[in-house]
C-alpha cells in the first residue's frame, strides 16, 4: 500500500510583531508549587525581597533560542495554530474546515510541520536577536477579592520577520457520493491548509493574538509530492 503525501514549503512573514510564550524562569514548576504552601510569602513580599527588576525578569515570557542566541519557534506551536484555526473556520458555512469531522484528530495525527526548530529570520539579513523588543500590557482578572489588574511583559520579534516551514499534507481516502456514484475525498486537506494560512492574516500567532499581534502573510515557495510505502500486516 502506498500513501500519497504532499509537501508544501511555505514562507510566513509577520505583518505585526509577535510575542514570545516561553517562561524566563527555569524553576517555574518548583516555584509554582512553593507558592501554594501555607507559609509562602506574598507577591509583594517577594518583589520587596528581590527587587522589581529581578521580579520582572522572572515574569517575562521569551522566545526559545538556538545556541547562538537567535530566536526560534517550535513546530508544535505552529501545529497548534493550525488546529485552533481549523476549529474556528469549521464554524463558517462553505469553508473546507466545515466539512471536516474530528478535526482535532486529523490535525494532531496527520498534519506535520518541519523543521522541529523553526528559525526566525530577518529580511535585511541582520540578526533578529538584535532587533527584538519588549511588549508590556495590562491583564484584567476577576478574583474573589474583585477585579485585579496586573502587567505582563513578553519579548517580541518585529514585523517583517519571516520563517520557512514544510507542511506534510496527506491525501484523505475517497468516499462514494450516493447521488453521483463518484468517489471524492471527504476533505481536501491541501485546500484546508491554505484556508488556515489565509486565516493567519486576521488571527495571528502565539501570545496576545486577540490584539492583532502575530498576524502574517504567506506564500508558497515550493510544492512537491512524495509517496510512502506502508507495511501491510498479513
Amino acid at each position: 500500500m502506498t500513501m500519497q503525501i504532499g509537501v508544501a514549503k511555505i514562507r510566513i512573514t509577520l505583518t505585526e510583531e509577535c510575542l514570545g510564550t516561553s517562561s524566563n524562569n527555569p524553576d517555574i514548576h518548583s516555584e509554582f508549587i512553593a507558592s501554594k504552601a501555607p507559609d509562602a510569602p506574598s507577591r509583594a513580599e517577594e518583589i520587596a525581597s528581590i527587587g522589581t527588576e529581578k521580579a520582572m525578569e522572572k515574569a517575562i515570557t521569551i522566545f526559545p533560542t538556538f545556541e547562538n542566541g537567535e530566536p526560534l519557534i517550535w513546530d508544535y506551536q505552529f501545529r497548534g495554530f493550525i488546529k485552533e484555526a481549523t476549529s474556528m473556520l469549521a464554524r463558517i458555512e462553505g469553508s473546507e474546515a466545515s466539512r471536516l469531522q474530528a478535526h482535532r484528530k486529523i490535525c494532531d495525527g496527520l498534519i506535520f510541520v518541519h523543521p522541529r526548530k523553526i528559525a526566525l529570520l530577518s529580511p535585511n539579513e541582520k540578526s533578529v536577536k538584535d532587533q527584538m523588543g519588549l511588549c508590556t500590557r495590562p491583564l484584567r482578572g476577576q478574583t474573589a477579592q474583585g477585579e485585579r489588574i496586573s502587567l505582563a511583559t513578553s519579548e517580541t520579534v518585529p514585523a517583517g520577520t519571516f520563517f520557512d516551514i514544510a507542511i506534510e499534507i496527506p491525501k484523505l481516502k475517497a468516499k462514494k457520493d450516493d447521488a453521483t456514484g463518484k468517489k471524492e475525498p471527504v476533505v481536501d486537506l491541501e485546500k484546508l491548509i491554505y484556508e488556515v494560512l489565509d486565516y493567519g492574516s486576521r488571527r495571528g500567532l502565539l501570545q496576545w493574538r486577540n490584539s492583532g499581534k502575530g498576524t502574517f502573510s504567506w506564500k508558497l515557495i515550493e510544492e512537491e509530492a512524495k509517496s510512502e510505502k506502508a507495511s501491510k500486516k498479513k
